[in-house]
């Protein structure tokens, strides 16, 4: 499992997008820079683009990305280093930890990160990755670092507070 760095300013990207849609779902993907070789790095997520919650069903309680979307923001990356590492959704008064739903409809080797946000507080953030032997998913460190600086990374657990 990979540990994700995220950028302050995709951090930003993803908070304002979960309160924007509040109460409803919202989701988008998370565009990094390709994995370091060393699999104990950290992937690196410098950009986090909204993507539209395509659910016909409850949008409070479920989102869905159509395939189209998805193959478009890939060809967008196509010879600019950065890459569609995976997706984030908000999940409103609730926790920052995937459903079942969520686990059941995962893709191995993307990164996860679920943003639990309230009408009343702060947002939470938590990132995870399907275990593609166990199909279940596990948590892992998540960390900010400047846009250009990788150094100096602050735990996510000091500025964003989990719920629960």
């Amino acid at each position: 499992m990979r540990a994700v760095e995220l950028t302050p300013d995709a951090l930003t990207a993803i908070r304002r997008h979960a309160r924007a849609t509040y109460p409803l779902e919202c989701c988008g993907f998370l565009i990094a820079t390709p994995d370091p070789t060393d699999p104990d790095s950290p992937r690196r997520i410098v950009e986090a683009e909204p993507a539209s919650n395509q659910d016909t069903g409850d949008r409070r309680r479920r989102f869905v990305i159509r395939p189209a979307e998805l193959r478009a923001a890939e060809s967008r990356r196509e010879g600019s280093g950065h890459v569609v590492a995976g997706f984030y959704h908000s999940h409103p008064d609730h926790p920052a930890r995937p459903s079942l739903f969520d686990q059941e409809h995962a893709w191995p080797w993307y990164s996860y990160l679920v943003v639990g946000v309230t009408g009343r507080s702060e947002s939470s953030v938590a990132a995870f990755e399907l275990d593609p032997e166990s199909r279940m998913f596990r948590e892992v460190a998540l960390t900010t670092a400047a846009s250009d600086e990788v150094k100096d990374t602050e735990s996510l657990s000091a500025v964003v507070p989990k719920e629960g």
